[in-house]
């Protein structure tokens, strides 16, 4: 495993390149979860180098951050770095609506974006209590929240640091200019956004930004939900709760298009005795500007093939052959 430093403030947080995403570990929007397969999914990740975690109270609603918590239970707590979120809220009618949903139970619930001062710092004395930690590594704001000036926001997770309980602040999902506003009122680390080889929109102007700035970019969804793994075809069925029926990545003719692209590459994948899934997952993180891939796992088998994608070792002429053919993949809308 790699590890890469991000933030500026004393030495820096050290994350390692391949960071467990423990989103679907909640169930929510992934057709429900496994708990005791999710717990020993990050352990075995741990002892194979995964040593940071990324959750958030909206995943299951607490779920995945207590999961988190139970899996990190025998580790040395200073050995293991636990990003979370604040931002979300599904138990509080605050804010800016972000999507009517439902829980693991089949409940209807709405989530609302909501930063204001009070509610994180009670997010945050609740994310503790679920993890069962006395401080998180890396806080982030989880969306952009319309109805809450930033300066309010990031004063609120300032206080938090000043306190012991957060090390480092980031952001998710912000924009250039969003990341600009918020640098004024605290020392940003880094920003979490989608990015795959399908879903490159922020090599126009965000990557640019942080790289001009010092910043991390944590990218998540690297995979893209899986669809870049070669394990999709045409007519894959999902669940009635997987929100990823929903999106246009996963309809027939895409689906042929992206695994026609992984065709192409396979020849390099099977000369480096790896998985698609790998290959990707390395190509990922030697693209400029980005520090971290987040990746999901369901299972110890597959947190343990993220893990061994950074045994993989990529030239600069292997990295343009990929991009060759990936510059000729075009999606349908």
């Amino acid at each position: 495993m790699q590890y890469r430093k991000i933030g500026s403030a004393g030495e820096g947080l050290s994350l390692s390149v391949i960071t467990f995403g423990a989103w679907a570990a909640g169930g929510w929007m992934w057709g429900g979860t496994e708990r005791s397969e999710a717990v020993k999914a990050i352990r075995e990740s741990y002892h194979h180098g995964v040593t940071s975690i990324d959750t958030a109270p909206v995943y299951g609603q607490g779920l995945s951050e207590e999961i988190v918590g139970e899996a990190i239970k025998e580790i040395p707590r200073e050995k293991v770095q636990i990003l979370t979120k604040y931002g979300m809220r599904w138990d509080l009618a605050k804010g800016d609506l972000a999507m009517h949903s439902k829980d693991n139970n089949g409940n209807d619930i709405d989530i609302y974006k909501y930063a204001a001062k009070d509610s994180i710092i009670l997010e945050c004395e609740n994310s503790l209590k679920r993890l069962g930690t006395d401080y998180i590594d890396l806080y982030q704001i989880h969306w952009h929240d319309k109805t809450t000036p930033i300066e309010e926001t990031m004063e609120a997770v300032s206080k938090l640091i000043k306190e012991g309980k957060v090390r480092y602040a980031g952001v998710c999902n912000y924009s250039a200019e969003l990341m600009r506003e918020a640098s004024q009122y605290i020392d940003l680390a880094s920003d979490q956004v989608p990015y795959s080889m399908v879903k490159r929109d922020i090599e126009k102007e965000t990557v640019p930004y942080c790289i001009e700035h010092g910043k991390a970019i944590l990218a998540y969804s690297p995979l893209e939900r899986g669809l870049l793994t070669g394990k999709m075809k045409p007519g894959y069925q999902f669940g009635n709760d997987d929100h990823r029926a929903q999106l246009y990545f996963y309809t027939d003719e895409n689906l042929r298009r992206v695994n026609a692209f992984l065709d192409k590459i396979k020849p390099l994948a099977e000369e480096k005795n790896a998985s698609i899934g790998q290959l990707v997952l390395r190509w990922t993180v030697e693209q400029p500007g980005i520090t971290i891939a987040l990746v999901g796992a369901r299972d110890a088998r597959q947190a343990l093939e993220n893990a061994a994608a950074m045994e993989i070792g990529l030239s600069q002429q292997e990295i343009d052959f990929i991009n060759g053919h990936l510059n000729e993949l075009v999606l349908e809308r």
